[in-house]
């Protein structure tokens, strides 16, 4: 199965989608499956009954944040919205279509309503390097949980459902949010508090007890009691269930930290913590057999996964304006790529063949890309992380102490 229909003779939505069977239902909108009419690829429709939102305050805010969230992120790990249609009495957002349902489904169909340790690594994995991608450009999500996790045909994460999320001219002068939302099981004991909070540390807490729950199969603070709720959460009294491993339960911890100046930020955990720096025993892409073995053909008109210089344009992890300071930190980078270590080394070669780019074959299965530059090797080290995800780490290295002025302008 890849997907595809046969064209009807039904009357297509704007003459470009042929709705099928209804997908799910909310307040406000309705989630159809649909084809395209030109070649057949399945896609989601999501149907917004314009009176309806304009007729509940704040419900059309929230429909635009979300267009608006949707239209700056282009990452593999996030669902991807391909247009939006309107006609007067509806609106149409035409997204990719996730065949494998939410999390919180795949949860409930289980006896044990979890996942193995090794199925929860994959998925948090990829939740965080798409987590990172959308504060790197300046989107914040505040409604993390598993219901807005989708999979692919593939068994791939999608991140979806970002009418919470919070954009760039939503943060105030001092940099933070001010607004409480979210489901308050996931959300941050700041947030709970009604207090101004930073809304990448929020996020990470989300991380946290999504986290929990998949290796749990229960929430870490539940209490229908909210203040009480957010008490345990304040005082960190949860409690890790005996098969879930010691480096689990440390990250757990740092994630679950009610302190958010010391809580752990996503985009730190990525060559720290021992799921992201160990390479996979595995290149089966299915949940440890959770999920159906037949998987989805891509869209034909999919946008191509981000590569190298996607990731390096836009991600706080490679802002360079700093590497030729004292410390080491400034000295080494990293980002996430879906490419192979084939292909980001061609980028990477093609991009700085005028600089004289030598390519040399690391140790342990790992690519090292060496540039000297007089004096300045820069070194490029990619290794697995889950597929098909990849770390590149760069690391700037002075043959002589010298400092020169280089930019990476020059190797674009």
């Amino acid at each position: 199965m890849n997907g595809r229909r046969k064209k009807s003779s039904g009357t297509p939505l704007l003459g470009k989608y042929e709705l099928g069977r209804l997908l799910g239902r909310g307040t406000f909108a309705k989630v159809y499956l649909a084809h395209t009419v030109t070649g057949g690829e399945p896609v989601a429709v999501k149907v917004i009954d314009k009176a309806e939102v304009m007729g509940t305050e704040g419900m059309a805010p929230r429909v635009l944040q979300e267009v608006e969230a949707m239209r700056r992120l282009r990452h593999p790990g996030v669902l991807r919205l391909h247009e939006v249609l309107a006609t007067r009495a509806s609106i149409y957002l035409v997204m990719e279509l996730a065949p494998r349902g939410d999390l919180q489904s795949r949860l409930a169909a289980l006896p044990s309503h979890r996942f193995s340790e090794k199925a929860a690594r994959r998925v948090f994995v990829q939740l965080t390097v798409a987590l990172a991608h959308c504060h790197a450009r300046g989107v914040t999500h505040r409604d993390l949980k598993p219901q807005n996790l989708l999979l692919d045909g593939a068994g791939n994460l999608k991140v979806s459902d970002f009418g919470l999320s919070a954009l760039p001219d939503s943060f105030r002068e001092d940099g933070r949010l001010h607004t409480a939302c979210g489901t308050a099981a996931y959300a941050a004991p700041e947030v709970l508090r009604n207090k101004a909070y930073d809304g990448a540390k929020a996020d990470a807490w989300s991380c946290g007890v999504t986290l929990f729950v998949l290796v749990a199969g229960r929430l870490p603070f539940d209490d229908a009691n909210i203040p009480d709720m957010c008490r345990k959460a304040c005082r960190r009294q949860y409690v890790v269930p005996p098969w879930v491993s010691p480096p689990t339960s440390r990250l757990l911890h740092r994630l679950l930290d009610p302190n958010p100046e010391t809580r752990v930020a996503v985009e730190a955990l990525a060559g720290t913590h021992p799921w992201f720096v160990k390479r996979s025993l595995s290149l089966d892409s299915h949940l440890d057999g959770l999920l159906d073995s037949q998987p989805e053909r891509a869209l034909a008109f999919r946008a191509p996964s981000v590569n190298a210089f996607d990731i390096i344009s836009t991600s706080q992890w490679l802002d360079l304006s700093g590497m030729f300071g004292e410390s080491r930190r400034s000295k080494e980078k990293r980002f996430v790529t879906t490419a192979s270590p084939e292909q980001t080394l061609e980028q990477l070669g093609r991009a700085g063949r005028k600089l004289g780019y030598v390519v040399v074959v690391g140790k342990k299965g790992r690519e090292c890309q060496r540039c000297p530059l007089g004096g300045l090797t820069i070194s490029v080290e990619i290794s697995e992380l889950e597929p098909p995800l990849m770390l590149v780490e760069m690391r700037l290295e002075m043959d002589d102490g010298e400092v020169r002025v280089f930019s990476w302008d020059q190797l674009r």
